[in-house]
């Protein structure tokens, strides 16, 4: 693994990049005004952005095309953001979306974002950019959260990348690299963690924690990695026999693991959840679905007793879950008994049913609501789990929402 010099790239020119910022607040009387008081004193804001007293909520999609659009959650408005090459993939952690496909990935700042101040958030807006395209060889696969961003590049015959983006830098609208290292392993990922990442490496078998510079400080081992999240109390990759758990402080970062109970039925693949929360839901192959609490570093299983596509943890205090099972309806689930509350009728099937679409078809939850894009369907689904899985909004887009995230959040 041969470090090279972080490389700067040039997000594009300046009178392309630059769009026209987002409709954030509501229109009318009434409408929140910005408080430009706490601009510039480390809550969160940067050059240009405006607070707001409420998150700027949008639902932003890629077309088929490439086209990137936003809608407004608050007046229901839907303006375009510019043009990407089409993309294969989307991971976002909220305010930028990664868009992928061979041999790059688009970033795009959304211009709406919610700052955590732990007791408290601030939320802001700004004009939406097309930052640009980070490039490398084959495929990439991104992991994102709110502690930054990683992409590894699979080159095949011709190995691969490991980059780290420098997120203060990317916040500011430039594409800076705090590494890129040569990196041979097929199906490996980049997990940002504070002060550097994981590397998870699956030929090797272990998640190599290096700093900001790409060198390496430690190694764990972890068979089989698939899955990674941030959650408030640590960062989460998935190994074949449970999770390491990655805990930073002012000391440093240490690593612990967290094994499945025995005759665990099957691994977890992938890990969903409300941000910031510390129990996370993994997803199988099949009709079990798992509960991680990093919290009390416990794990839980449930069987859906149906396949299911997607599965997300939404809330703590009541554990509730929320899956799209194969039949493309929205199934609310009981965390503590794993019990189906309330279901939805079928809302995607279409979707699901063309293998074409169905990889981009996601869930993403927030506070208050779950969100569900159907590109066959050209419909985005509001959906209230507190209230029985029940439609709140529907949205018939003009395009097919092959990719889907939620910003603002």
């Amino acid at each position: 693994m041969t470090p090279r010099a972080p490389l700067a790239l040039i997000a594009a020119t300046a009178g392309a990049l630059l769009l026209a910022g987002c409709q954030a607040t509501p229109s009318g009387d009434g409408a929140p005004e910005p408080d430009a008081t706490a601009l510039g004193d480390g809550h969160g804001a940067i050059a240009g952005a405006r607070e707001l007293a409420e998150p700027a909520l949008h639902l932003t999609s890629i077309a088929a095309d490439g086209t990137v659009h936003h809608l407004d959650l608050i007046d229901e408005d839907s303006e375009t953001l510019g043009e990407i090459a089409p993309a294969d993939t989307l991971d976002s952690e909220g305010r930028f979306l990664f868009a992928g496909r061979a041999g790059e990935v688009s970033i795009v700042d959304s211009g709406v974002w919610t700052w955590n101040h732990i007791d408290h958030f601030h939320y802001y807006e700004a004009p939406a950019r097309l930052l640009g395209e980070l490039t490398g060889p084959g495929t990439p696969r991104t992991v994102t959260s709110d502690l930054g961003a990683g992409v590894y590049f699979d080159g095949g015959e011709s190995g691969g990348e490991a980059v780290l983006l420098d997120f203060e830098a990317l916040k500011q609208g430039e594409i800076v690299e705090s590494f890129r290292l040569d990196l041979d392993a097929p199906g490996a990922f980049v997990v940002p963690v504070p002060r550097g990442a994981l590397i998870a490496d699956p030929t090797a078998g272990e998640l190599r924690y290096v700093d900001t510079a790409g060198d390496e400080q430690q190694t764990v081992p972890c068979a089989e990695p698939s899955g990674s999240i941030a959650t408030n109390v640590g960062v989460v990759v998935g190994c074949a026999d449970g999770a390491v758990l990655a805990v930073s402080d002012a000391e440093g970062t240490a690593f612990e693991r967290i094994a499945y109970p025995a005759g665990a039925p099957a691994r977890a693949l992938t890990f969903s959840a409300r941000e910031g929360r510390p129990t996370v839901a993994g997803r199988t192959d099949g009709s079990h679905f798992w509960l991680l609490d990093t919290r009390n570093r416990a794990w839980t299983v449930h069987d859906a007793g149906e396949p299911i596509v997607r599965v997300t943890a939404v809330d703590d205090a009541d554990e509730t879950v929320v899956a799209l099972a194969a039949d493309g309806s929205i199934l609310v689930l009981s965390g503590a008994t794993g019990d189906v509350i309330a279901r939805s009728a079928p809302l995607v099937a279409a979707s699901l049913a063309d293998p074409a679409l169905a990889d981009g078809v996601d869930l993403v939850a927030d506070q208050r609501r779950t969100y569900l894009n159907g590109p066959a369907e050209r419909t985005l689904f509001e959906l209230d789990p507190a209230d029985g899985a029940r439609v709140a909004r529907t949205f018939t887009t003009e395009h097919a929402p092959v990719l889907f995230t939620e910003t603002g959040r």
